[in-house]
């Protein structure tokens, strides 16, 4: 039996373990199994599991997202890029190498969104073409946690310039009080912080909303609920909006396929 699974904590719920069983199901794939491993310190949970028969791969969550880079033999370029790990593939060998899916799954989903909206084609597998060489289009980044990071190094890929925005100021961001009179200059704004997400339905990041136009496209990488506010509210002026779940597909194909690379 070839096995998976997901290491984080907690793990009070898991897109990854329903997303694979009804795969598994649906494929007629009856030698894989994917199980929830929850572990709160991965330098003492991690060793025996990584030694369990037929492990082939593993998705990682938080917040185990970076601290499971000293166990890895070496790094794909999608996880050096973004400086965090969340497939691990066993090679033949049994070294592991690191990726990251959160990568292509924000990068495909984002080119596809903004291709169909544009009335554009691109076959899925295609070589990618960069944004920014359609329209010039910069970008907010709503939070600096670690979701954020796979979108930096997917929109610096694509060309995109993009600015962070963070409750604190820095250097290097703004601050949600000063973007006020700035919305226009940012047609694409990415919601990376869980502000909205279930249960806290009634909340969204603390835009101008009044700025939005039929131009901005809000991209929000919470997928429950289907619809946040901040979706709403974007919807009422006009705006292009996304929620997550197409990257959330995206990446566990992804993660998929690193998986099955080795193993054909």
């Amino acid at each position: 039996m070839k096995k998976f699974g997901l290491i984080g904590y907690p793990l009070t719920h898991s897109f990854s373990k329903k997303y694979f069983a009804e795969k598994f199901a649906l494929d007629g794939i009856s030698d894989c199994q994917y199980d929830l491993y929850e572990m709160a310190d991965v330098s003492e949970n991690l060793p025996a599991l990584l030694e369990m028969p037929g492990l082939r791969g593993l998705n990682v969550t938080i917040p185990h997202k970076q601290a499971v880079l000293p166990f890895l033999s070496r790094l794909d370029s999608s996880a050096e890029k973004v400086g965090a790990v969340n497939v691990i593939r066993v090679e033949a060998d049994r070294s592991l190498t690191g990726f990251n899916s959160d990568y292509y799954g924000f990068r495909q989903s984002l080119e596809e969104w903004f291709l169909k909206e544009e009335g554009g084609k691109q076959e899925r597998g295609s070589h990618p073409r960069s944004v920014s060489s359609q329209t010039a289009l910069k970008a907010l980044i709503l939070g600096t946690g670690g979701a954020s990071k796979a979108v930096v190094a997917a929109l610096n890929d694509l060309g995109i310039s993009h600015k962070m925005v963070s409750r604190t100021k820095t250097a290097d961001t703004l601050t949600y009080d000063e973007l006020p009179g700035q919305l226009a200059d940012y047609k694409l704004i990415v919601n990376c912080s869980p502000v909205g997400t279930y249960p806290r339905v009634d909340e969204a990041p603390a835009l101008p909303y009044e700025e939005l136009t039929a131009h901005h496209w809000l991209y929000d990488l919470v997928y429950n609920p289907a619809e946040t506010l901040f979706m709403r509210r974007g919807l009422k002026r006009g705006a292009h909006v996304l929620n997550g779940h197409q990257m959330l597909v995206l990446q566990a194909e992804k993660a998929w396929e690193i998986w099955q690379e080795n193993y054909r």
